[in-house]
């Protein structure tokens, strides 16, 4: 897990819950975001993130793609950005385009 200061001096703490499958990223201990994900060999593929809509616009979900995508480099594996807004964060920031499995 990792942990970063939000914003006014919360606690952004983000890490993997490999049983369930999914990223999560909490603030000051709640859960406020996740994404789901499943490996396919050596292609970790995200179908889904979800942020609470009364914390959207904090950018909490760039901070939990971000921290998703260096593990899965991290891990010598890609990526399969089915979620739109990973594909779109990949897109924004092309220092992951690497990381994108070919279909």
């Amino acid at each position: 897990m990792t942990a970063a200061d939000g914003s006014a001096g919360e606690e952004v703490t983000i890490g993997k819950d490999e049983a369930a499958g999914r990223y999560e990223i909490f603030l000051d201990g709640r859960r406020v975001g996740l994404a789901d994900y499943f490996r396919r060999g050596d292609v970790v593929v995200i179908p889904h993130t979800e942020t609470l809509p009364q914390y959207g616009g904090r950018g909490l979900a760039s901070q939990l793609v971000r921290y998703c995508l260096d593990d899965i480099r991290a891990q010598g594996l890609r990526v399969r950005p089915s979620c739109p807004f990973v594909a779109a964060f990949i897109r924004k920031n092309p220092e992951y385009a690497d990381l994108v499995a070919q279909p």
